[in-house]
């Protein structure tokens, strides 16, 4: 691949180029130049007005369900979504049939996803079959290229399985992601707590199911430190996808206390609040809920502040016999690699180089992962994207649908991605 991108504005705040318009030339998989008016030669040449570029985005948090569920996506649908959503590296859940929790499982989804255009990293689950009961062979799934545990859907109830994990896990300087939920405290919910649910009458998801199971963890994980013996500058425990005001506050003060932790949160989480589930959309229903104008403002001062850490997707496929039925029957889930930056751009309230750090820079620290520079000689993984151009969500490159923003016009479109020497464009 030879390859001349004229004019892009480099969007990296690590780059000594950071916020320069400059024409990049990619040989291979590497970046051959960086500067201005470079000789296209024999190259393929692409040119767009107000094109932007980064380091390739990383999406913390996407069901793929395959293997066992491919009608609902599989690893060719998923990283085609990713791809028109400008990620170039994926960490795929274990929530598939069978669980990931073998090696057997974890190859073959690697093996899938090794030299393609969208990088699979994998999750393995800490226990078997993902049930919270017995645990898996976590040293071997660390060796075999497991890039962290979590039961992913399935929060992990138990204390003794948890804070164990954590021991387990310092050694290997591996990461465990959980989301907090207390599921006895959220049995038959269907949305959040308050005002409206009581209106329409919906069996509602309390914040003290959250915010009870996080302080819970971050006590468990303070406990677990003063137990080992291992220290490290990585986080020990991401918390995944917190929702509400005094989350927020409990991650706010354990990071002021030095606690291992980070966190993040789901793009579609700051674009609606509960009152939007007044019609009973079914693609509405996520886990967890949407929550109160309050807590949204919440997590919109706490992006800017840096308490949260990434943005992801929480791309959670889903077919029409899952999402088209009564409210409380329906599965809970968006699908949302495709339209993850816009609604960051369009609702975080973030600048867009710290929109830009949610999704390369901060989800590469959290998982061990080198950044990838914007710099002369370095491997190319890349994301082109416009920053100021409207677009309507027109197609969907998932194989399921449940999605709220088809049809609708978005802000902050992806243009192209460039990986391991391969490159897609959607200009």
């Amino acid at each position: 691949m030879k390859l001349l991108i004229r004019s892009a504005q480099i969007i990296d705040k690590k780059s000594p180029f950071n916020g320069q318009i400059k024409d990049i030339l990619i040989e291979g998989k590497n970046i051959k130049s960086i500067g201005d008016k470079l000789d296209a030669g024999d190259a393929e040449v692409i040119e767009a007005d107000g094109l932007c570029v980064s380091a390739g985005w990383v999406d913390m948090r996407v069901a793929s369900r395959d293997p066992g569920f491919e009608h609902k996506e599989d690893l060719t649908s998923v990283r085609a979504a990713a791809s028109h959503g400008g990620f170039t590296e994926i960490v795929l859940l274990p929530n598939t049939e069978p669980v990931v929790h073998s090696k057997d499982t974890l190859n073959y989804i690697r093996q899938s996803g090794s030299g393609g255009l969208v990088k699979l990293h994998v999750a393995a689950s800490v226990t078997r079959k993902a049930e919270g009961v017995d645990f898996t062979e976590m040293i071997d799934l660390h060796e075999a290229g497991a890039i962290a545990f979590t039961d992913g859907e399935h929060p992990v109830q138990n204390a003794d399985l948890f804070l164990k994990t954590i021991l387990y896990l310092q050694p290997l300087n591996a990461l465990l992601m959980n989301r907090p939920e207390d599921r006895q405290l959220t049995l038959y919910g269907q949305m959040h707590e308050g005002l409206t649910s009581t209106l329409i009458g919906m069996k509602g998801i309390p914040s003290l199911a959250e915010e009870m199971m996080l302080n819970r963890d971050l006590k468990l994980l303070e406990y677990a430190l003063e137990k080992s013996m291992y220290k490290s500058d990585s986080p020990a425990l991401h918390v995944s996808l917190i929702s509400t005001k005094r989350a927020v506050e409990l991650i706010r003060e354990a990071k002021k206390n030095g606690l291992p932790v980070s966190c993040d949160i789901a793009a579609h989480q700051v674009a609606f609040t509960d009152s939007d589930l007044i019609d009973f959309d079914t693609n509405l229903k996520v886990n967890p809920p949407f929550r109160s104008a309050e807590d949204v403002k919440a997590i919109r001062e706490a992006l800017a502040d840096g308490t949260i850490d990434a943005i992801v997707s929480d791309h959670n496929p889903h077919d029409e016999e899952s999402k088209n039925l009564e409210f409380d029957h329906a599965d809970f889930g968006i699908t949302g690699l495709e339209t993850a930056f816009s609604l960051a751009f369009m609702y975080s309230g973030l600048s867009l180089e710290d929109i830009i750090e949610k999704f390369t820079s901060g989800p590469r620290r959290i998982l061990r992962l080198q950044d990838p520079l914007l710099e002369e000689g370095a491997l190319a993984n890349l994301t082109f994207f416009e920053k100021d151009t409207n677009w309507t969500f027109t197609k969907s490159f998932s194989k399921s649908k449940n999605t709220p923003f088809l049809g609708q016009e978005l802000r902050g479109k992806v243009r192209g991605v460039v990986n391991n020497g391969k490159q897609e464009w959607y200009l």
